[in-house]
């Protein structure tokens, strides 16, 4: 049955991403959820097969992770985040108009991005500096536990915890939230993501990234420059230091939201959805995101949820439920081409599924 979608198209798409100013190497996998459909290509640098650092997509496996141990009853989503740590640890990190809201902050408001914390990655510093500047400058530093809340105290939280209708991105909180999950399972973040993933799907080239001297993720590019940033990278596994493969965050993606690590009817309550401006424009729920289409633009995306991660690498994790289609992928940029060839990407692929007469509803 013709899908709208075979190896010739794939391959062209992918091909369109690595023709993008800026962009040095791509790959895309596109799968059904039944295996019918299954297509994988490459462009520049990069083979099929190739490692390369998911980062944000990071997310979404602490997601797994986080609802795993509350239905093993090991927390709950509304216990206090202050709770998990020594005493004075926290103190004075959500300190807003005068008041220390820091107690407030729930392990929800971490995975939703509602704690009001700001992000220590894009928060201006008093040196007006970010992060990230100092990062894409050249400067190659790790940023443990500890100089990220050190930052955080610095940067004036954007609204209380929990504040209706209110969202911010921030690295931060999941930095917090690697740790809650820490002093949980009593192991290293990397351990358990091993332990209760990778190991259980069988994923022999995902990993957390450690060892500061592998080189065999590809390289990431910022506009027309490599950058590496082993070192930070090393240092922040939960937001965003795993390294994959297309073909292994798909088979992650399927697992996610086929229930295999929580019941599958969980994934409802993770759609409780909440504007978000930066980086780039999205819908985030409960550690889970979905692309944002403007509402007058709607009538031209009919195409149903799009839901997963985004990665500052421009790498992806998509599943859209409405054509039981899957989609993994990256351009290796932290620049806004490759979002954008990414995003043209994707539209590509659910425009030719869309055309297929296989409708999953």
């Amino acid at each position: 049955m013709r899908t709208g979608i075979d190896e010739a198209f794939v391959q062209n798409t992918v091909r369109r991403m690595g023709d993008r100013k800026n962009v040095f190497s791509a790959v895309l996998r596109v799968e059904s959820g039944d295996g019918s459909l299954s297509f994988a290509s490459a462009a520049g640098e990069m083979r099929v097969d190739d490692r390369y650092f998911i980062a944000s997509v990071t997310k979404l496996y602490v997601t797994a992770v986080v609802l795993r141990l509350k239905n093993e009853g090991r927390l709950r989503l509304d216990d206090r985040v202050i709770d998990f740590f020594p005493d004075g640890t926290l103190a004075g990190l959500h300190v807003l108009k005068g008041v220390d809201y820091t107690g407030k902050i729930t392990v929800a408001h971490l995975m939703s991005n509602t704690s009001g914390l700001q992000d220590y990655f894009f928060g201006k510093t008093v040196s007006g500096k970010s992060a990230a500047d100092e990062l894409l400058s050249g400067k190659d530093e790790p940023w443990p536990l500890e100089r990220i809340l050190t930052t955080a105290r610095t940067l004036r939280p954007r609204f209380p915890p929990g504040q209706r209708g209110r969202a911010l991105y921030s690295d931060t909180n999941y930095e917090l939230l690697g740790a809650v999950i820490e002093r949980i399972v009593e192991k290293p973040i990397a351990r358990v993501f091993k332990d209760l993933i990778f190991d259980e799907l069988g994923l022999r080239n995902t990993y957390a990234f450690q060892d500061e001297g592998d080189a065999t993720p590809a390289q990431i590019y910022y506009r027309s420059q490599p950058v590496h940033l082993s070192r930070y990278l090393a240092s922040v596994t939960a937001e965003g230091g795993i390294v994959s493969t297309a073909d292994e965050c798909i088979r992650f993606l399927k697992a996610f939201f086929a229930g295999r690590f929580f019941p599958k009817e969980e994934i409802e309550n993770l759609k409780q959805w909440n504007l978000v401006l930066r980086p780039g424009t999205f819908l985030f729920g409960l550690g889970l995101e979905k692309i944002f289409v403007p509402r007058l633009l709607q009538p031209f995306f009919p195409y149903g949820d799009v839901l997963g991660f985004w990665g500052q690498t421009a790498a992806f994790a998509w599943y859209n439920p409405q054509h039981d289609l899957y989609l993994t992928g990256t351009a290796n940029q932290l620049g806004g081409p490759g979002h954008r060839a990414a995003s043209q990407a994707i539209l590509r692929i659910l425009k030719a599924r869309a055309r297929s007469p296989i409708r999953i509803r």
